[in-house]
């Protein structure tokens, strides 16, 4: 028998994900000149492409245009997807690794971090990332509420999730209608009594981690003028010295110029407003049986070690009135059952891609990337360098030997699934599926209108043409 790799004996690697570094990853495989691979790439979700799915802000169609580079990737003879595949339920960890040579683990970082302060659990309390889910037809946030009959809404963060979510709020119906913002969202959005956002910063507006368009988008709103304190942009020492360091870049000067351009401008008059306000901490949400409110400390920057740039309370407070309280002060990755994980980072742990056990020693076999990986640090094109620091690991554990093997055929998985009764979804039901909301929103002139719950997708994947269905699953 040939050694696995050739065309007569391709390795198979099972990539859990299909976010973009799932896709990257997939897409590095391919790309060996000399090795063959099969890849399955296993999603919880009946859809592919992960956050630029339900992540993207909807009113940004553009950034949902690296969906055609990962078509190319899912239309190589040798790929696989295998849809509403709940690892860790349906099939787990041990399992997997007996059928593949190589599991590639891309689950991202689904979790958010927590405030830790009072009142952080009333109703009317969320992460920016539920919000998120929620306008974008998540199906597993289909469902969840949120209080939009109140007139300001506080955004924790100063990052782009907390800006995506500041411009989406003060949208108008016109505006959301163009989009594939869910239906329920767009009713809930264009019916809202919000008329004013309040986006806060722990730091200066030097240190705000928005990528600069961004910043300058929010500059361009139709329907709310954007409003930041002149006092607010005059910058302190330990601002003025960061900028001047190694330790700054082009984005922390871009924004703090445009931050200083949006300060200088009057109101327009709009009928909503969008207000940046930083050097500004929760200490506590409050409220008696649901969100009222939010105190906050009042910050000064300090030079820490290393010349960092930190923030410290003076004593003074304030009180902001509120009825909608949205927390985007970043991601964590959760544990799944059978792969190693640090609670402490939320990522697998891992050396250049090779996941490590408890001692600190690489997995036969076993492989990370993306936010799972490194962390929820970067944009999209980001997993693009990740992934191929992880795929040439596994070259170099190709070319030594040092992958454990695999047990059984490629059908291996997709028996076991059915036998326990798992309706996984192919890549041309996830086509079926794309048909159809790209088919209710053409007379819309909207791009799609998605389906929002798994059964619906499932049911939309088994309409495959008659020709897709001899050459897969029925």
């Amino acid at each position: 028998m040939s050694a696995p790799g050739t065309p007569d004996d391709p390795l198979r690697v099972a990539i859990i994900g299909s976010g973009p570094a799932g896709f990257y990853a997939a897409e590095a495989l391919f790309a060996h000149p000399e090795i063959d691979f099969e890849v399955d790439m296993i999603d919880r979700l009946p859809t592919p492409f992960g956050l630029v799915r339900a992540g993207v802000a909807p009113d940004h169609p553009k950034i949902k245009n690296v969906i055609r580079r990962y078509e190319k990737t899912a239309g190589h003879e040798a790929f696989r997807f295998l849809g509403n595949v709940d690892v860790g339920e349906a099939v787990s960890a041990p399992e997997l690794a007996s059928f593949y040579d190589a599991v590639v683990w891309a689950y991202g970082a689904s979790a958010d971090r927590k405030l830790g302060i009072p009142g952080e659990d009333l109703p009317g309390s969320h992460a920016a990332t539920e919000f998120v889910a929620w306008y974008n037809g998540h199906p597993d946030f289909a469902d969840r509420s949120f209080n939009l009959d109140c007139e300001r809404v506080v955004v924790i963060g100063n990052g782009n999730v907390a800006a995506d979510v500041a411009r989406m709020l003060v949208l108008s119906r016109e505006e959301l209608q163009r989009t594939d913002t869910a239906d329920y969202a767009i009713e809930a959005i264009a019916s809202s009594r919000v008329r004013e956002v309040l986006v806060l910063g722990r730091r200066g507006p030097a240190q705000a981690a928005f990528t600069n368009p961004e910043v300058r988008e929010l500059g361009e709103l139709v329907e709310a003028d954007v409003v930041i304190d002149p006092a607010q942009v005059e910058l302190d020492e330990p601002s003025r010295a960061f900028l001047d360091s190694e330790a700054a870049d082009a984005t922390n000067r871009k924004n703090l110029e445009t931050f200083r351009e949006l300060a200088r401008r009057r109101p327009g008059g709009k009928p909503k407003r969008v207000e940046l306000r930083f050097l500004r901490s929760p200490l506590a949400i409050t409220g008696e049986e649901r969100v009222a409110g939010i105190e906050l400390a009042v910050n000064e920057l300090y030079r820490g070690p290393g010349g960092s740039v930190r923030a410290r309370e003076t004593g003074a407070t304030e009180d902001v009135e509120c009825g909608l309280v949205l927390r985007s002060i970043g991601y964590l990755g959760t544990p799944l059952g059978g792969v190693p994980y640090d609670a402490d980072r939320g990522v697998i742990p891992n050396a250049q891609g090779r996941v490590l056990d408890a001692g600190g020693e690489p997995l036969a076999g076993q492989y990370v990337v993306g936010w799972i990986k490194r962390g929820p640090s970067g944009v999209i094109g980001t997993n693009k360098k990740d992934a191929a620091e992880t795929i040439e690991s596994v070259f170099d554990d190709v070319a030594a030997g040092r992958l454990p093997g695999r047990t059984g055929s490629r059908d291996a998985l997709p028996r076991l699934l059915a036998d326990r009764g798992v309706e996984y979804v192919e890549y041309e039901g996830w086509r079926a599926i794309d048909a159809l909301e790209t088919g209710r929103g053409k007379p819309l002139g909207r791009p799609r209108v998605k389906l929002t719950s798994v059964e619906e997708m499932v049911v939309a994947a088994r309409r495959r043409s008659p020709e897709d269905r001899g050459s897969s699953r029925d």
